[in-house]
């Protein structure tokens, strides 16, 4: 049986991934599961799945997190020390899908221990790349992309080189206002930024996704996956969803990666690699769709997209600046504080505002993004007053 830890389980990607390995009974052993503040819905899905830890991360939720466990034989911890324990302890597989940058000391805990890291949690690679990059190369971990876009690219990346990739090309559906000009995104409430028209996903990916700074953080992340030069790395708007992403090699052909637009499909591919394993999603069936529609995006109209190119460009901490002002942002945005426009402009100042010499450690990386912090309530504090 392969083992398997799963960090941010009461989430969408961290549900998703227990609804696969429930349905493979006697191929996997749940080891540890984490959340952040969800303790009934930690103790119940480390009940369901016979856990042997359960972490919560904040600290002061120990003692219910014991209660809820009382009797389950199911051992409790919680605060940041542990949640660095449950990496270190063994697992042949760890998703990592607590959201946001939240996650970085965790999953570099669990790359350093060495086996494969499924990761969903893109803003890690983001803010930290080349450090989780060099972790993985020195402890001889695997790390296999969760996201669709990375997974897909993988997928199409099987049997080839990327040496002879000539072109990596993200798809994106353009989220809910893709066709909204920007005197019409003005008054977009969060509750509109959320309805992403196509894929089920927590707040915060559904505002980067309706912003398209999600798109953004992915370009970040390809480029450290896959070597291949951020010039070659291409965003391609695609409303239907379908395709998850393409690979084109020097002699032309194009391989792209197909499916539902589910994240089980990824999350599978990802938890049975180098195998496979039958999901519950739904089969494409193209004759229904009928048509597979593609367009440039306008970076004038999103401009996350620039912004997020030219920190990657940059590279040192500036993605760690970035994603953390767009954190604060979003989190801003999601509570009624600032417009939907706002988040994208505040990132931008932030940016020009701040810069950090090139991270050489995970505390660099945390030290950075804690500043951009600062500076994102500052530049708020200006919008609200």
């Amino acid at each position: 049986m392969k083992s398997v830890s799963i960090f941010g389980a009461t989430g969408s990607v961290g549900l998703s991934t227990i609804d696969l390995v429930q349905r493979e009974p006697d191929a996997y052993r749940v080891v540890a599961l984490t959340a952040h503040r969800d303790v009934d819905g930690l103790a119940a899905q480390a009940k369901a799945t016979g856990a042997k830890l359960a972490v919560i991360a904040q600290d002061d939720l120990y003692g219910a997190l014991k209660d809820a466990l009382a009797g389950s034989g199911v051992e409790a911890a919680a605060g940041e020390a542990a949640l660095v324990d449950a990496a270190q302890a063994g697992a042949d597989w760890t998703m990592a899908a607590i959201v946001g940058c939240a996650g970085l000391t965790p999953t570099m805990a669990a790359l350093k221990a060495g086996g494969t890291v499924a990761l969903a949690n893109k803003e890690s690679l983001v803010s930290a790349g080349g450090l989780m990059m060099a972790a993985a190369r020195e402890s001889g971990a695997t790390l296999l992309p969760v996201d669709s876009e990375h997974n897909a690219i993988f997928q199409c990346l099987a049997g080839g080189s990327i040496d002879d990739v000539s072109r990596i090309i993200l798809t994106a559906s353009g989220g809910p206002f893709r066709s909204r000009s920007r005197a019409e995104m003005v008054g977009i409430t969060p509750a509109q930024a959320v309805a992403h028209p196509n894929w089920s996903m927590g707040a915060k990916i559904s505002v980067d996704s309706a912003t398209m700074m999600n798109k953004g953080l992915e370009l970040i992340e390809a480029d450290h996956l896959f070597p291949v030069g951020l010039d070659r790395i291409e965003i391609l708007v695609h409303p239907q969803s379908v395709i998850h992403s393409m690979v084109e090699y020097r002699d032309c052909s194009t391989l792209a990666q197909l499916g539902s637009p589910d994240m089980r499909i990824p999350i599978a591919h990802a938890l049975a690699w180098p195998d496979r394993i039958v999901t519950p999603c739904q089969k494409l069936d193209l004759a229904t769709i009928g048509r597979l529609d593609f367009e440039a995006p306008d970076a004038e109209r999103f401009p996350a997209l620039r912004l997020a190119r030219a920190a990657a460009a940059e590279g040192g901490a500036t993605p760690a600046i970035l994603n953390a002002a767009n954190e604060v942002a979003v989190a801003a945005f999601l509570a009624g504080r600032i417009g939907f426009l706002d988040i994208a402009m505040i990132v931008e100042d932030v940016l020009d505002r701040y810069s950090a010499g090139r991270p050489s450690t995970i505390g660099d990386v945390l030290a950075a993004d804690a500043q951009a912090r600062l500076f994102a309530g500052q530049t708020m504090e200006r919008l609200t007053v």
